[in-house]
């Protein structure tokens, strides 16, 4: 495969390029890391960018070109003004794929970009070769907080991830500042997660703010959590999925966002599903941290064969 000619710098030994696709509403920027190999493609999280798969990516080098979008509404994708749904980010995958030439790839996404996959899978089964969850992409059990409307239902689940969308900040360390107390990153702070902060943010100081925009994730949010959909679009599932759990939730809490009873029921129920827990990762940190990427890499290589 050859890609379209970018700017070509390297990030940590690997080729990391950007691309700005077309999609309905403007352009998404893309990341692309690697020289080589088939083209994994990754949708981050509901308030997360590209970057967050930079260090998997690494973790996969030589073997796997990995290209991946700032979701419409995020990061340098921000001034797309919506339509948001899980179905436009799985079609704007599909643009991702035409772009670079890629007529099938594996697909893999963290959190609500796990959702996405699903329903990209759903949507055009013949663009999907298989499937990666990571802590998301089946439905939640949200219990008590259920019936909140979906903002403040959104502050019960990820807290300083949708509060920071409300906020200014007089500078980058004030930013970093605000995210270092965050319950995930109390032991695993370091410069690779200060990067994909510091990519958050727009404007200007001292008025400085998440690019994420707020009204993007709560129309993500509001069809991520239409869990009849998600129902059937995992009985109809027709290429292999692996979910790669956490053992810790969002906010570095157990239990887990899934429990073991919710994933044993979904692998039993959606045969072509099957499930590994990272232990000593959270929500973030399966995908943030070397550690967390590098199981997350072994056992994706490993489903892979």
């Amino acid at each position: 495969m050859e890609l379209p000619v970018s700017e070509s710098p390297m990030c940590d030994g690997v080729r990391y390029e950007t691309f700005d696709v077309p999609v309905v509403g403007g352009n998404l920027r893309v990341g692309s890391w690697g020289d080589g190999g088939p083209v994994i493609l990754a949708a981050h999280g509901i308030t997360g960018n590209h970057l967050h798969f930079g260090e998997l990516a690494k973790q996969l080098q030589p073997n796997f070109t990995v290209v991946a979008p700032d979701l419409r509404g995020r990061g340098r994708s921000s001034d797309i003004a919506g339509p948001f749904s899980m179905a436009d980010h799985a079609d704007d995958l599909v643009a991702v794929l035409d772009f670079f030439g890629v007529e099938q790839a594996t697909v893999i996404g963290h959190s609500m970009g796990a959702f996405a996959a699903v329903v990209c899978a759903e949507r055009h089964p013949g663009r999907v070769q298989s499937l990666v969850l990571i802590d998301g992409g089946i439905p939640l059990d949200l219990g008590a907080i259920a019936g909140l409307p979906t903002e403040q239902l959104l502050a019960n689940l990820i807290g300083p991830a949708i509060d920071r969308l409300h906020r200014t900040f007089e500078s980058l360390a004030a930013y970093l500042d605000y995210w270092r107390q965050h319950p995930a990153f109390t032991d695993t702070w370091d410069t690779r997660i200060e990067e994909i902060l510091a990519y958050d943010l727009g404007g200007r100081p001292p008025t400085l703010r998440s690019t994420v925009r707020a009204e993007a994730v709560i129309a993500d949010a509001e069809s991520e959590l239409d869990s009849e959909a998600f129902d059937r679009a995992l009985a109809q599932l027709a290429v292999p999925a692996i979910l790669f759990r956490a053992e810790r939730g969002i906010l570095n809490q157990a239990p887990p966002l899934y429990s073991d009873s919710a994933v044993a029921a979904w692998a039993e129920a959606v045969p072509k599903l099957r499930s590994v827990t990272i232990s000593a990762t959270n929500h973030y940190t399966i995908l943030l941290t070397e550690r967390g990427a590098k199981a997350v890499s072994d056992g994706l290589q490993q489903f892979l064969r």
